[in-house]
């Protein structure tokens, strides 16, 4: 499947390695990622060598194209959240997932949309067990 993932860059970088576990184990069952840069420590570099014009094309012509959106959302960010509200308004499915101690956007927790999933984890693996069950349900047509 064709995963969007999703996650905080100029918000706050705090948990850069629980973005890497999230796209390394979805890499390693097969998905592809096109965001698998956001992952990276240096991904600010990166993003600062090409301009928002060419970010916002991008990153929209990959939510076109996606399956599914997966969002780690325990920092906040504008860009996360506008990604989120375009997927769904497009039809895609979204698992939006934050660490336990976190607290989130009520926009987010109280979103009662068929498409929707929001989950706490305390542990990243327990979050990728949560994204392996959500991308089975998304491959059955639950979200359809």
């Amino acid at each position: 499947m064709n995963i969007y993932f999703s996650c905080s860059i100029t918000g706050g970088r705090d948990d850069q390695s629980a973005y890497r576990s999230i796209v390394d184990a979805l890499l390693s069952t097969g998905h592809i990622v096109p965001t698998a840069v956001l992952a990276d420590e240096d991904v600010l570099d990166y993003e600062r060598s090409i301009s928002a014009e060419e970010i916002y094309s991008r990153d929209i012509h990959w939510l076109d194209e996606c399956d599914a959106v997966v969002a780690e959302v325990s920092t906040p960010s504008h860009g996360v959240g506008y990604e989120i509200a375009y997927a769904l308004l497009q039809g895609k499915p979204v698992l939006c997932g934050y660490r336990a101690d976190k607290k989130i956007s009520k926009m987010l927790e109280g979103n009662s949309h068929s498409r929707i999933r929001v989950i706490s984890y305390h542990q990243v693996d327990e979050f990728i067990q949560a994204i392996d069950a959500f991308l089975h349900e998304v491959s059955k047509g639950k979200f359809a």
